[in-house]
């Protein structure tokens, strides 16, 4: 430190330092005889402040080290430091002079041994639990028989192998396979992203939403599958809108997302077997509930059969039914004649009652009448009558085939009209405005060319500009033999 001494005072032997340079002196000691460190110790305050910047304290039962990480540094944290847990922290001791204090620059951190990662699970678990995420009235039933299965695991493991093989045993379905990261630091957020991926798919669209979402991982340490405990994974579970089942880890092992979904497998090969029935148990239940109702309906039948048998039995005879209306009808048929003769004669005294009240003059006032009534009528149908009827009838006629013409004319020009907005709309968005821009149509043989696959195998290529077309030679492709294909099964990744 020869370089920061300045000449003593005179009577004096200790040397004279500025502010900036005995803090500039400390922090390349501490730098330099420290360098990278990791201290254990217990997570106090955390802040994390609107640059971005994360501010913590590491503490014990006597000392405060202040810790901070950078804008660039917490994005690569392993994991978020918390308060109350312990905790390792790695990084580099260095001196903040503005605040004349020292302080570690915190570039990773990771969880002091098992007993504070579970009390870290726990104090997640009462949160999510206080927010209603475990609640049971609001998990939803799975579907019975799912058209599509989709599978959030790692490609590579056994786990999707044992689910694939297991819904194939059982009941073959169409299974889509969101490919994650399992363990590590991008476990979490790939894992969230997949399931709200998988409900944001639309229905009936090119690529089918799931029915059924599976959430799979094989056994391992705490640590290992510490990443389903992230509350990003547990609220990404509990929003979806699709029903999902949980099948991380073994049986014994549980996860924050065992709670917050819909259905908790022990094991991923029990979630396939959750997920769909046994097909060969449906068709032995469906014969057997056909059996079920043949018999019943030929039961049914039968008893029915000997219902009608029962009372047919307490009905009369046919011919005692008939007695009666027989009798009736004997009685009816003698005693017609006498009143048809009755009958005659009460209409012949009254038709001679009637003619006698019809004498000459009656008779002639009515024709008087009638003549009078034709001779008005007559009047009416003179020839200069007519004639001013037909008059006003062709002034009427004449009306309505002018309104007729003129209705026929506007009809005429709207449809006209029409029809040329039609033919503007069908040049605009027809492939010839698209080739007026500087685009071309390709045709091979006289069919369109859509890839360089097709193009290579064409014989003759045509080439169709805005004012014209051109015809190009080309020589087609070596084709390669191509291998047989397997017979269609469930399909694989591997």
């Amino acid at each position: 430190m020869s370089d920061l001494i300045d000449s003593p005072i005179e009577g004096e032997n200790a040397p004279e330092f500025s502010v900036s340079e005995i803090s500039g002196a400390l922090k390349r000691t501490i730098e330099g005889a420290f360098g990278r460190v990791r201290v254990r110790g217990e997570v106090g305050r955390v802040m994390l402040a609107r640059s971005g910047h994360l501010y913590f304290d590491v503490k014990d039962d006597r000392s405060v080290i202040a810790a901070v990480s950078w804008k660039g540094q917490v994005s690569k944290l392993s994991m978020m430091p918390e308060e109350g847990m312990e905790v390792i922290v790695t990084g580099k001791l260095t001196t903040f002079g503005s605040q004349s204090k020292y302080q570690i620059n915190v570039d990773d951190v990771t969880v002091a041994g098992e007993g504070a990662l579970m009390a870290m699970l726990e104090k997640r678990k009462k949160q999510l639990a206080a927010e209603g995420l475990f609640e049971t009235d609001r998990k939803r039933p799975l579907p019975y028989l799912p058209e599509v299965i989709g599978v959030v695991t790692s490609p590579s493991g056994a786990v999707i192998r044992d689910i694939l093989h297991r819904l194939r045993e059982r009941f073959p379905r169409k299974v889509m396979i969101w490919p994650v990261a399992v363990q590590g630091d991008q476990c979490a957020p790939q894992v969230a992203r997949a399931i709200d991926g998988f409900n944001r798919m639309t229905p009936g669209g090119a690529m089918p939403r799931p029915d059924l979402i599976i959430v799979a991982r094989g056994g391992g340490s705490i640590e290992d599958l510490w990443g389903f405990n992230e509350e990003v994974v547990a609220r990404a579970a509990a929003a979806s809108d699709i029903p999902l089942i949980s099948a991380v880890g073994h049986e014994t092992d549980t996860t924050l997302i065992d709670f917050v979904s819909d259905r908790r497998a022990p094991t991923p090969t029990a979630a396939a077997e959750i997920a769909v029935p046994v097909r060969l148990d449906l068709m032995g239940w469906t014969d057997e509930q056909g059996g079920r109702l043949t018999r019943a309906l030929t039961e049914g039948i039968t008893r029915r059969g000997q219902r009608l048998r029962d009372l047919s039995r307490a009905l009369p005879r046919p011919e005692t039914l008939l007695q009666s209306p027989s009798q009736r009808l004997d009685n009816a048929s003698e005693a017609l004649p006498r009143a048809l003769q009755a009958g005659v004669q009460r209409r012949q005294v009254k038709l001679s009652e009637v003619s006698g009240s019809l004498r000459s003059s009656t008779l002639q006032r009515m024709i008087d009448t009638k003549r009078q009534a034709l001779g008005r009528r007559s009047d009416r149908l003179s020839p200069l009558a007519l004639t001013r009827e037909v008059a006003r009838r062709s002034d009427k006629v004449s009306d309505l085939s002018r309104r007729l013409n003129e209705a026929g004319t506007r009809r005429v020009e709207t449809l006209r009209e029409r029809l040329g907005n039609l033919d503007r709309m069908r040049e605009t968005l027809g492939y010839q405005a698209t080739l007026e821009r500087g685009y071309a149509v390709v045709r091979g043989d006289g069919d369109l060319v859509t890839s360089t696959k097709a193009a290579g195998k064409a014989g003759e290529i045509e080439l169709e500009f805005a004012d014209g077309r051109i015809k190009l030679g080309s020589k087609a492709a070596p084709k390669k033999t191509a291998k047989p294909k397997p017979p269609p099964t469930q399909g694989s990744l591997f």
